[in-house]
């Protein structure tokens, strides 16, 4: 199997999808975790019994269940929204079905809050717009019992890999993200993940908000260092932020093809692997696999395994015909829509975007390493000349932000509310 013909499968994947309209459509997903709200670890009896409550209404019905037969994910049955455990019985993640604007999906989401926050607030528990569960250290940061997720997170805790990880492989189960999906198209896609990988500087020093206190870390967003300090970064392609500008679709799938593959299923069951390239996956002749519960099973790689590749980039393409911006913690319930209305803003404004980027005072300051950007403006202490860099930065892309949103007449600048000093 050549690169060539791994490259080929990619795009199969993630192209075939893509809508030739200009009709968009917005798909966001909130994360957060469910909080004792006396400082106590999560009662995980109190997070299984608010599902056990939701599917006995008659407007949610049960689309899983965990091995215990505990609902785990619930639809909604009009919206289509999904309700979910995200990993752990600690957080909670709210998938909306794509919407015409933020303030569809807003009235939503308050409307599930005012119907979930009471029935944990009996049981002294309720939702709380964090980055990090604050109880991460007390909590039971087991997997929800299904095989996906303790596949995933056995995975995360493998050893001999010849990898130096941190110390927290469940950190799935205790960080939290707010992320949005953007119908793109095939001449503009590449276009969109070159403009949003530069200003991640910029939402780095807006919308952090995962400090970590397991560790000393100089950074206001650990799940960067999460996820690029484990098997997830096992190879430098697979996480976080492109390290250049893409000139041709060509030179994307020439960095995809680097990305890793760790999973196949066999027969229903799921196995996870040490990482492998795609590139050089299908060359393989056997590989030593293990199951969630530990049992070995040496596999043949096969082309059908390439559908359940998934990188983690922050601009990450999706099989959906989208981009999904991921690189925002979960924010503050009553900001909840802020970096979406951001990142929405700035992507009905490309162009003008694009053109500000080119020519804009940050980069004449800052060398365009995006990577070294986003790791010096999330830092918990900035120098008055970097708060100074980086407020005017952040300032201007708000201003284009809002912009868009006008443009949009949805009445969605409502959203843009920044909390962090611009002056």
């Amino acid at each position: 199997m050549t690169k060539q013909q791994a490259i080929q499968l990619l795009k199969e994947k993630y192209l075939s999808n893509m809508k030739q309209d200009s009709e968009l459509f917005v798909g966001i997903e909130l994360e957060y975790p469910i909080v004792e709200i006396n400082g106590n670890k999560t009662n995980t009896e109190v997070t299984k019994d608010l599902f056990r409550t939701l599917a006995k209404r008659s407007d949610f019905e049960v689309e899983k269940r965990d091995d215990d037969q505990n609902p785990i994910q619930l639809v909604h049955c009009s919206s289509k929204d999904r309700i979910l455990f995200e990993l752990s019985y600690n957080t909670i993640e709210f998938a909306f079905e794509r919407a015409h604007s933020i303030d569809e999906v807003a009235k939503r989401f308050e409307a599930y809050l005012k119907i979930i926050q009471p029935i944990l607030q009996e049981n002294n528990h309720d939702i709380q717009g964090q980055g990090i569960h604050p109880q991460w250290k007390q909590n039971d940061n087991s997997p929800v019992k299904n095989e996906r997720y303790k596949m995933l997170m056995a995975f995360l805790a493998m050893k001999d890999t010849g990898m130096e990880t941190h110390s927290f492989p469940s950190y799935g189960a205790f960080i939290c993200g707010n992320q949005v999906q953007l119908d793109v198209k095939r001449d503009n896609y590449i276009r969109v993940i070159n403009a949003f990988n530069k200003i991640e500087a910029a939402k780095a020093y807006l919308f952090s908000n995962s400090e970590f206190s397991g560790a000393e870390w100089d950074t206001k967003i650990s799940r960067d260092i999460f996820w690029e300090k484990s098997l997830h970064g096992y190879f430098e392609e697979n996480v976080g932020i492109y390290s250049k500008d893409y000139q041709s679709e060509g030179e994307f799938f020439n960095n995809l093809v680097k990305t890793a593959i760790f999973t196949a299923t066999r027969e229903g069951k799921s196995y996870y692997f040490k990482p492998i390239r795609v590139k050089d996956y299908l060359e393989q002749k056997e590989i030593k696999a293990y199951t969630a519960d530990g049992h070995k099973k040496n596999i043949k790689p096969m082309k059908e395994d390439l559908k359940q590749h998934r990188s983690y980039q922050f601009q990450d393409l999706t099989a959906r015909g989208t981009v999904e911006l991921r690189s925002v913690c979960t924010q503050s319930l009553e900001t909840t829509f802020a970096p979406i209305a951001f990142e929405l803003g700035l992507f009905v404004q490309l162009e003008k975007l694009e053109n500000y980027l080119k020519s804009c005072a940050f980069f004449e300051k800052e060398k365009p390493d995006y990577r070294e950007l986003r790791k010096k403006y999330s830092k918990k202490v900035l120098s008055n000349e970097e708060k100074e860099i980086i407020q005017s930065f952040s300032k201007d892309l708000i201003d284009i932000a809002r912009q868009g949103l006008i443009k949009r007449n949805f009445g969605e600048e409502k959203f843009l509310v920044i909390n962090k000093e611009l002056d």
